[in-house]
């Protein structure tokens, strides 16, 4: 699912009750990381619930690309948001997004307690670390 849809699907929520379930759904489409995948090289530090993401750069295409998974289904749904802002575009176009004001736009952060709000900054810092290695 790309961010446009999500973002459209989450702007037609009345409720956070009704996001949150979105959320939840969203976290239940990402592909489960192989076991393999889950190493300590590959969790995100700063994050209260476990999250693991792997960053690779296609060469040739020079897009990034992202997989993660994460133990709880809440933090799963907005990796998957997080993720979707990001996969397949070049370095240089990562290192625009704001991620805050994507969030913010989507009427999150406001529901987000400090904990996740810090393991979703964390997320992002280290997508835009590799962003801007490859950039």
């Amino acid at each position: 699912m790309t961010y446009q849809e999500i973002y459209d699907k989450l702007s037609n929520t009345t409720s956070w009750q009704q996001s949150y379930r979105e959320i939840m759904l969203l976290g239940k489409q990402l592909p489960p990381l192989p076991e393999v995948l889950k190493t300590d090289l590959a969790k995100v530090t700063g994050c209260e619930s476990n999250v693991w993401l792997h960053i690779e750069l296609d060469e040739q295409q020079q897009h990034l690309l992202l997989v993660g998974d994460s133990d709880t289904r809440i933090v799963k749904g907005l990796l998957a948001i997080v993720l979707s802002m990001y996969s397949g575009l070049t370095p240089s176009e990562a290192k625009k997004i704001n991620a805050y004001t994507e969030f913010e736009a989507l009427g999150l952060i406001k529901h987000l307690s400090p904990s996740r709000g810090n393991g979703i900054k964390a997320i992002v810092d280290t997508i835009q670390a590799h962003a801007s290695k490859w950039a």
